[in-house]
């Protein structure tokens, strides 16, 4: 079984991290998956993102094993596990690529436990939602399996509040940082860049106006709806 054209997608995604200003020095990762073959390549742990190629991808089936690859993988690979599992496999949607970074203006709000409020169009054209963050993992799931548990946190803060994550494709964990997804890795490094504007615009709404006012829903869904609904008339189609 060959992993080429798995291993390419995730190292150019990788690429884009530093190139988009997501992370400083060796923070974050990107991994894509194959659903068919139920394995996805991820980053290698702490390596610079000058010395990697496409040959130090990692390939890890669904239960965390490595199945192809000479380095350790990201740190956070139980999470895309768990995600992928939970998200693409169980709920059938469309999560081919995952991007987790500690980019700043995302990791503030994740620091400050909130969510982001959906204050404009810029937000509205990607989600109709706010951006959920969870709450702190308990002091037993980070002892028990911190990685892992990170994942199962997100999947039960979705299924709290009803979201779907082929929707909802973005999420700041509390007291950590951003994750978010795609239909493939290039589109989930997208939606981790989305992420970050969206959480610098929020923060200079509440400094220039702290008592501002959520976008009203009838905007919000014209703005959605243009680029996503069934008669979607933003760009130039398929």
């Amino acid at each position: 079984m060959t992993f080429e054209s798995l291993r390419n997608e995730a190292y150019e995604a990788n690429m884009k991290i530093p190139e988009n200003h997501l992370a400083l020095y060796t923070w974050g990762n990107v991994s894509a998956f194959d659903k068919d073959k139920g394995v996805f390549a991820i980053k290698p742990s702490g390596v610079p993102y000058p010395e990697l190629t496409p040959e130090s991808m990692v390939v890890i089936d669904l239960e965390g094993k490595k199945v192809d690859g000479s380095l350790n993988p990201s740190s956070d690979t139980p999470t895309h596990a768990v995600l992928y599992k939970e998200f693409a496999v169980n709920k059938g949607g469309e999560v081919g690529g995952i991007i987790h970074t500690h980019s700043t203006c995302a990791v503030a709000w994740a620091q400050a436990v909130r969510s982001v409020p959906l204050f404009g169009t810029t937000h509205a054209d990607h989600i109709q939602k706010s951006v959920p963050c969870t709450p702190y993992l308990s002091r037993e799931a980070v002892e028990r399996d911190y990685e892992k548990e990170t994942g199962l946190l997100i999947v039960k803060h979705f299924e709290e509040l009803g979201l779907n994550p082929s929707e909802v494709n973005m999420v700041l964990c509390g007291g950590h940082g951003p994750f978010a997804w795609g239909k493939n890795a290039d589109k989930a490094v997208y939606n981790g860049t989305v992420l970050e504007e969206i959480c610098k615009m929020a923060m200079y709404t509440l400094q220039i106006r702290p008592d501002a006012t959520e976008l009203p829903d009838y905007i919000v869904n014209k703005h959605y709806m243009r680029k996503h609904g069934p008669n979607a008339y933003y760009g130039q189609g398929k």
